[in-house]
């Protein structure tokens, strides 16, 4: 009779086999485990990229291509300013190159220096040949304008350009953007989006003529660069040149007499040839302004400035006379 409960115990082969099928198990758990930490460090370097010392990082730094108005030139002027001003910069128009600043970075309200932007949209939309239906909307401005445009007539695009740089016209401005897009807001998408391309990182525009403060803004190397953009295209570096013009427009004299707002250019500064001029009591008075003497070509950018002559004045007159490298 056989005892129920009683194992027999197994060979030597049967015990051999368990022992490799035993480590036949462990192996694969040890290359599972190793595969998954090779992968999980893949992963983590290619997430997070190796890291960088403060050595590497000022190597990385310094090896990105500069970019206009962002270079320090190798001989930098040192100005003081007597009057306030809240952010600016002086730079060289050609190369880009930054000779002073302050703050250049900062975004703050710019005012009519909106209008260089619109300008520049409009020129690569419309021709000076068009012409401008003038709205019951652009006669109904406020702040700055031409003051005389004849409602739901036809106005000269050439005229309304001086008219929107030179007196800085905010009736020009919303004739200009609803001819170009057909509304107001529709034109403004198109300044934001050409800021977007410009690559202007601190830019922000509201409205077509800089009227409105709020999430309207720029800081002193956008504007530099749009500066440089503006006086790039042959009819606009031509109208901010203008101390004065006299143009078309369908009113009893058949004429109207345009009148630049730049200090410089009123003043006489020497070789002064643009660029803008804003106002609103939120941004200050604003002005970017070019100059050249002989070979060199600078440019300033003052936003809420104390005094936008005085202070143009002091930066490229201490421009011109550093050595230019």
């Amino acid at each position: 009779m056989t005892e129920l409960g009683v194992l027999h115990s197994p060979g030597p082969r049967v015990r051999a086999r368990q022992r490799r099928r035993r480590r036949r198990r462990r192996e694969a758990a040890l290359a599972a485990v190793l595969a998954l930490g090779v992968l999980l460090v893949f992963m983590s370097a290619t997430a997070t990229g190796p890291r960088l010392t403060p050595a590497r990082a000022i190597a990385r730094h310094r090896a990105k291509p500069s970019t206009y108005a962002t270079a320090l030139a190798r001989t930098q002027v040192n100005v003081k300013l007597k009057l306030p001003l809240t952010s600016g910069m002086l730079f060289d128009v050609r190369s880009g190159r930054v000779l002073w600043q302050r703050d250049p970075d900062q975004p703050l309200p710019i005012a009519s220096l909106t209008k260089m932007m619109t300008a520049l949209v409009v020129v690569a939309h419309a021709k000076p040949s068009e012409h401008v239906l003038i709205t019951p909307a652009a006669v109904h401005f406020s702040g700055s304008g031409m003051g005389v445009l004849p409602v739901r007539k036809w106005a000269l695009l050439l005229t309304l350009l001086y008219g929107l740089m030179l007196p800085s016209g905010n009736d020009a401005a919303i004739a200009l953007a609803q001819h170009v897009a057909g509304s107001e807001g529709k034109f403004v998408a198109m300044m934001n989006a050409r800021a977007g391309a410009m690559k202007l990182g601190c830019t922000h525009f509201a409205s077509p003529s800089g009227i409105v403060d709020q999430d309207n803004y720029s800081c002193a190397v956008d504007l530099a660069v749009l500066a440089h953009a503006v006086l790039k295209q042959p009819l606009l570096a031509t109208i901010v040149a203008s101390r004065s013009a006299v143009m078309p427009l369908p009113v009893k004299t058949g004429k109207v007499w345009l009148y630049n707002n730049n200090p410089l250019l009123r003043l006489g500064y020497p070789g002064a040839d643009g660029v803008k001029t804003g106002y609103t009591s939120v941004a200050g008075t604003c002005l970017v302004a070019t100059a050249r003497r002989g070979r060199r070509w600078l440019g300033v950018v003052l936003i809420h400035s104390g005094d936008i002559y005085d202070q143009a004045v002091q930066l490229l007159n201490a421009g011109f006379a550093a050595p230019n490298d």
